[in-house]
């Protein structure tokens, strides 16, 4: 038996051993991260873009056809409608390229050559979107593609090749891949779509052609919905991976690996790992009611402040989230719709991880002086003064008038 043979063995046992681990055992944690057999990894959390784990995430290496995540970012963005028509240049890929046969002059939509770009991973297809989307200028292309990943901060990859073949100056780090995997998955739900296609057929171009997705765990494994596949001498075998389980989205990225299943049983082990040991909760949600301060001179009512933003965190596995108010429990008008009165505070394990501020959800108008006077004027303590007084006076004046009476009668009687 060959070593090659025996690796591809022992990774198809490993990707058993991980998707049947993460059926039965779906919320059980490991001890620690997951040894793997790769040049470098990231592992990262879709919705807030945490770092969950990291192997030299940051060194540049070669990525072969994850080049293709960028090359059909820039695509999506510059073309004006899926359906439209380009003409494949002249360009012949070495024949042990991966390819779908597209010959010079023939004419395919871009639909199906982005699903010839990121399911079979075809180079001439890459060729083609270039040369189009580039004006007839290959390297205009790649200008655009080293402008955009500057824009979006990947500050460890560089492009000179829309393919991902062995060039100088062709790199990217784990960390990148995911956070470009994350933006294309997110920007567009086309891309979102064909990542996660076992197979498809290309209506367009000279005749129909399928094609089979070369990650072969999209189809295989249920939750788990592409991303890219890469591989060249240079390179190794690359992947990287995105998974939803749990309401939770994992990316992960694996370069540097030796060979097809030992790269699919590396990205089983760290997404399973990401799994087994987070969660992504949220204790805020935009809009929330946090807090109901009553306001001064207006007794029974009270006021409702609210959560400016949401809160959205990955936490290991069990670990206790509150949230602390920070908020006068009584508050005066007059004040503007979402004046700020106060915070939350977000606590994961005892740690701050958020502050929230609190926006008051109405208008709140002062008091006016007739309301006031009026309000003090039905207060029962005031009601039983003025009755006192009322009655003090009433009594006053009969006793006056009774005098008065008296008086007038001693005047009249004889001396």
């Amino acid at each position: 038996m060959t070593h090659r043979l025996r690796a591809d063995i022992a990774g198809i046992a490993a990707i058993v051993v991980c998707v049947l681990a993460l059926a039965v055992f779906p919320a059980r944690a490991f001890a620690g991260p997951p040894q793997m057999s790769v040049r470098s990894a990231a592992l990262i959390e879709q919705t807030t873009g945490q770092r969950l784990y990291g192997m030299d995430a940051d060194e540049p290496v070669p990525i072969a056809s994850a080049t293709k995540l960028m090359t059909a970012l820039i695509t999506l963005e510059h073309v004006r409608h899926l359906g439209e028509i380009f003409t494949q240049p002249d360009y012949y890929p070495a024949p042990a390229d991966s390819q779908i046969g597209l010959v010079p002059g023939e004419r395919m939509s871009v639909h199906d050559l982005l699903i010839a770009l990121m399911v079979p991973s075809a180079d001439d297809a890459a060729e083609d979107l270039a040369f189009n989307v580039g004006h007839g200028s290959v390297g205009r292309f790649v200008g655009m593609m080293n402008a955009e990943a500057r824009e979006l901060g990947l500050h460890h990859t560089h492009y000179s090749t829309p393919i991902g073949l062995d060039t100088p100056g062709n790199y990217s780090s784990a960390s990148d891949l995911v956070e470009l995997a994350s933006y294309d998955l997110t920007h567009s739900r086309y891309f979102a779509r064909i990542v996660a296609l076992p197979s498809a057929v290309l209506h367009s171009g000279n005749n129909p052609r399928f094609v089979v997705n070369r990650n072969d765990l999209v189809g295989r494994v249920r939750w788990l919905k592409g991303v890219k596949t890469g591989h060249t001498s240079g390179a190794g075998y690359v992947l990287v991976g995105a998974g939803t389980r749990g309401g939770m989205t994992l990316l992960s990225a694996v370069t540097g690996t030796s060979s097809e299943s030992s790269r699919d049983s590396n990205t089983l082990a760290l997404l399973g790992w990401g799994f087994a040991n987070f969660e992504l909760v949220t204790p805020v949600a935009t809009g929330d009611v946090l807090w109901r301060p009553t306001v001064r001179d207006r007794p029974g009512f009270r006021a409702e402040a609210i959560a400016s933003k949401a809160v959205s965190h990955v936490v290991p596995r069990g670990t206790r989230v509150r949230v602390r108010i920070e908020a006068p429990k009584r508050i005066a008008g007059p004040l503007q719709y979402h004046a700020v009165i106060g915070s939350a505070v977000v606590f994961a394990g005892g740690r701050v991880i958020a502050r929230v501020p609190l926006l008051l959800a109405h208008r709140l108008p002062a008091v006016s002086t007739i309301a006031l006077a009026a309000r003090f004027v039905t207060r029962p303590f005031t009601l039983v003064s003025i009755a006192i007084l009322l009655g003090g006076v009433i009594g006053f004046v009969a006793v006056w008038r009774w005098r008065s009476r008296v008086r007038s009668t001693a005047d009249l009687e004889p001396a």
